[in-house]
């Protein structure tokens, strides 16, 4: 018999792991309703026309297309097999696979907008925090199943909402202690002029597609991957000029302008620019925000704004958020002009990030706060009812499951990180007291049963 194992990409979480994520998940939740988003779920499969084209010729190559059922039937297998060739092609065939793992949660969330858009009150903010599935390598910080917390709103064209997920992701980190992110943000809309500039809008793809590497493979690499989608040497060096701007955000504000401001499409992507970052200005939480013009996100539909939330540089995670405005994504399923923006924050990553550092704050590792010892029969009975009377009271406490010496219910305590014990002998049970011990500080002392909430300081 072969070991047990895991698909790879994947991970199992203890509770003391679960425990820290939760304290993740809490705390972005907490924040997403704080600025008045609503819950929703969707489904962890999608139909695969819903998904194929929307991410770019990278990211469809990573999804997880699902086989259809009924195929171990052996009058199937020939059609299989001829189907399944047809797909090593890159075609998509029906009879062998027609739903996939969900990507990521926008384009899910664009499909369910334009199956609900009748009913929505607009604009329609919503949050949601699901897992999703990538064909990808796996590495550090990168996983084939993984969660998203990505929060959405719909039915407005305001760059309020790109200030107002400027200050989710800054409420968020820092209620975390991650003091030292930086959201990068740029806008599609110079990209797109950039693109104009260097001959066509239609080379956007082409232009974004490459600059989205230039951390990973650097900016010979991606002059030569642009050489090969077939820009000319001029065109490469105004796509060079325009990667090494630097400086202040408004430094680098005023040089884009020199470099494609005349251009009505970067205008108005320079516009955006400046009205986020003096809004976050005035409010006084400049700190973090970085204007970054290498930042292109290689997703097609974005259309404005983009966001990119980065890991403190003394851990080597990268990226631990993202998102952007896309202002025609429910166009897409025949529900055109409901525009849209949103963020996403990649919990696994931040997680690493979390642990790296140490920030992590120590209640965060308690599940049970008081063990009642099990000293006998007559004991346990005792010491049930005053444990259930504390579990009312919400003190999440157990009592041990058989008599035993009590060495081995003090080790129990302490592996499991349990912060009080109550220890009810029949001394106790006759006094109607309990032995209530601190193993943080040592101390212990005799309280009455009726007064142990009062004595646990928890």
């Amino acid at each position: 018999m072969s070991k047990p194992s895991l698909p790879q990409g994947t991970r199992d979480f203890g509770p003391e792991v679960v425990r820290k994520r939760q304290y993740i998940f809490n705390t972005i939740r907490s924040v997403f309703e704080l600025y008045g988003f609503q819950p929703l779920e969707t489904p962890a499969m999608e139909n695969l026309e819903t998904l194929m084209g929307k991410y770019g010729e990278e990211g469809d190559k990573l999804i997880f297309r699902i086989l259809n059922n009924g195929l171990e039937n052996p009058d199937k297998h020939q059609q299989a097999r001829a189907d399944f060739e047809k797909v090593l092609e890159g075609k998509n065939v029906k009879g062998l696979t027609e739903r996939a793992l969900k990507y990521d949660l926008t384009i899910p969330f664009a499909r369910y907008v334009a199956m609900n858009h009748g009913q929505l009150t607009f604009p329609f903010k919503r949050y949601q925090i699901q897992p999703v599935w990538r064909a990808d390598r796996p590495q550090k910080g990168r996983y084939r199943e993984f969660y998203q917390c990505d929060a959405d709103i719909v039915g407005s064209n305001a760059l309020l909402n790109e200030v107002e997920l400027t200050n989710i992701y800054n409420e968020v980190f820092t209620q975390l202690g991650i003091a030292d992110y930086e959201l990068r943000i740029n806008s599609r809309k110079i990209l797109t002029a950039l693109a104009e500039f260097c001959g066509g809008a239609d080379k956007m793809i082409d232009i974004t597609i490459a600059i989205d590497k230039l951390d990973k493979i650097g900016l010979d690499k991606v002059k030569a991957e642009l050489a090969q989608r077939g820009l000319n040497d001029e065109q490469i060096a105004t796509i060079e000029k325009y990667l090494n701007i630097s400086g202040t955000n408004e430094e680098k504000l005023q040089l884009i302008k020199s470099l494609i401001g005349h251009l009505e499409t970067g205008k108005k992507g320079i516009e955006e620019l400046e009205f986020v970052n003096r809004s976050r200005s005035e409010a006084g939480a400049i700190g973090n925000l970085i204007i970054d013009f290498t930042l292109a996100r290689g997703l097609n539909y974005y259309t404005g704004i983009i966001f990119e939330a980065k890991a403190p540089a003394t851990v080597k995670i990268g990226s631990i958020g993202g998102g952007g405005r896309y202002d025609d994504l429910t166009g897409l399923f025949g529900v055109p002009n409901i525009p849209g923006v949103g963020i996403s924050f990649g919990v696994d990553r931040i997680y690493d990030v979390m642990e790296e550092l140490k920030l992590f704050p120590e209640g965060v590792y308690t599940g049970t706060q008081v063990l009642f010892f099990n000293m006998g029969a007559s004991e346990s009975t005792t010491a049930f009812s005053a444990m259930q009377s504390l579990r009312k009271q919400g003190v999440r406490c157990e009592l041990f499951h058989e008599p035993a010496k009590m060495d081995k219910q003090f080790k129990y305590a302490e592996k499991k990180n349990i912060g009080f014990i109550v220890i009810i002998g029949s001394q106790e049970v006759q006094n109607n007291t309990g032995v209530i011990k601190n193993l943080k500080t040592g101390t212990q002392e005799t309280v009455s049963l009726a007064n142990l909430t009062n004595k646990l300081f928890i």
